[in-house]
C-alpha cells in the first residue's frame, strides 16, 4: 500500500540486520527493570493473554515491563495506558518523545530509543533493549519482520480484517489493551472519546449536510486527496461530515491516497475542503493554481488551509489516537465554525 504523503516524502532507509547470536539471547527475555518509568502501576487484566492478529495469534505470558511499539502512532495508546515505551519508531522526524502537546507530559523527561523509520525496523537496537512486548499496530510489518522480532519477544501485528494503516483507532487501541492487561482501561478510553465525538456532532447537525475532502500538495501539479480508510479522513468523518466517495474510487487498491494532478482538482469541489499543508508557500502555491481559482468550494472561501506543526493540528489528527484526537477536536473546531 502507500503511506500518506508525509510519510512517504519523510522515509529513509537504513534499518540494520541482526546478528542471530543477538537475537536469540534476547529472546531469553530478562530481569532488568524498565528504562526510565517503562511501566507504571499494575495492569488490570489477567495473564495470560492471547492476542489475534494479521499474522496469527500471541501469547503475552506475564504483564509486560519493557514495551516496543514499531506502528507509527502507537506509543500514544500505549501511553496513554501508563506505560512509556522503551523503544519507538519516528514519523516527522521530530523524536515523537516531548514533542507533542497531548503526550507531553504522559513522556515527562523519559526519552525511549528511536528503534527505526515507518516500516523499516533497527533489529540490533530493538534486541538490545530486551523487550518483553512488541507492539506494531499502525504499521506496515511484513511477515518476515515478524517472524525475526518474535525471536526478540512477542508480537502483536497488525489488526487482522484491515489493511495495513487502515484499522479504526478504536480497533487499535482495544488490540492494544488487550496486549496489556489492561482492556477495560482501553475500552474506558475509547468510550470517552466516542461521547466527545458525539457531543461536537448534537451540536453541530450541519456537519453532517456538508460533504469534506482532505487533501495535501507536496510539489507543484501534483495534489493528494485522502480515502475514508486515512485518519485524518476518519476523524473528520467522526465529528459528522460525509466524506466524498469519489476520492476513494479514484485511489489505486491499497491506497490511503487518490493522487490528482490539476486538471482533476474538480473532485474537490465539495462543501467543505481541508488541506493539511506544512508550510504557508504550499498554501500559497495551491492558492494560486488557476484550475484551483475556478473552484467554487475556493471562490466561496469554503476551504480550510490547516498546519501539520505549529500549531500541531494536522500532526494530531494524523495521529488519530485516544491522545492527540481530544486536542484535534480543540484546535480544528473553532476554525470548522468560525464566520
Amino acid at each position: 500500500m502507500s503511506p500518506e504523503p508525509i510519510r512517504r516524502a519523510l522515509r529513509r532507509l537504513g534499518a540494520v540486520v541482526p546478528a542471530l547470536a543477538l537475537l536469540v539471547l534476547a529472546g531469553c527475555g530478562s530481569a532488568d527493570k524498565p528504562a526510565g518509568d517503562a511501566a507504571q502501576g499494575q495492569a488490570q487484566g489477567a495473564f495470560p493473554v492471547t492476542v489475534e492478529h494479521k499474522y496469527g495469534t500471541t501469547e503475552i505470558k506475564a504483564e509486560p515491563k519493557k514495551v516496543v511499539t514499531l506502528g507509527l502512532s502507537d506509543q500514544d495508546a500505549v501511553l496513554a495506558l501508563g506505560i512509556k515505551p522503551v523503544g519507538v519508531v519516528d514519523w516527522f522526524k521530530e523524536r515523537p518523545y516531548g514533542k507533542w502537546p497531548w503526550a507531553k507530559d504522559k513522556w515527562g523527561s523519559t526519552q525511549p530509543e528511536i528503534v527505526g523509520e515507518r516500516d523499516e525496523y533497527n533489529m540490533e537496537k530493538i534486541a538490545g533493549l530486551r523487550p518483553d512486548l512488541i507492539i506494531a499496530q499502525y504499521s506496515g510489518m511484513k511477515k518476515e519482520q515478524y517472524d525475526t522480532l518474535s525471536k526478540i519477544a512477542p508480537v502483536v501485528a497488525q489488526p487482522k480484517d484491515h489493511d495495513d494503516y487502515a484499522a479504526p483507532w478504536q480497533v487499535m487501541t482495544k488490540q492494544i489493551g488487550q496486549a496489556l492487561g489492561r482492556e477495560s482501561e482501553a475500552e474506558k478510553l475509547i468510550s470517552d472519546i466516542d461521547a466527545r465525538f458525539k457531543e461536537v456532532r448534537d451540536s453541530h447537525p450541519e456537519f453532517a449536510r456538508q460533504t469534506l475532502a482532505v487533501a495535501d500538495s507536496f510539489e507543484p501539479g501534483k495534489y493528494s486527496a485522502f480515502t475514508k480508510t486515512d485518519p485524518k479522513a476518519i476523524f473528520f468523518s467522526e465529528l459528522g461530515f460525509t466524506l466524498d466517495p469519489e476520492i476513494d474510487k479514484l485511489a489505486k487498491p491499497g491506497w490511503n491516497v487518490a493522487e490528482l494532478s490539476a486538471e482533476k482538482l474538480d473532485v474537490l469541489d465539495v462543501d467543505r475542503l481541508v488541506w493539511v499543508t506544512s508550510s504557508t508557500e504550499a498554501n500559497d502555491r495551491i492558492k494560486a493554481e488557476p484550475l484551483y481559482q475556478k473552484l467554487r468550494v475556493a471562490q466561496e472561501k469554503r476551504d480550510l488551509f490547516v498546519p501539520y506543526e505549529n500549531p500541531d493540528i494536522g500532526a494530531a489528527f494524523s495521529f488519530n489516537t485516544v491522545l492527540s484526537i481530544p486536542y484535534a477536536i480543540d484546535q480544528i473546531l473553532p476554525l470548522l465554525t468560525a464566520k
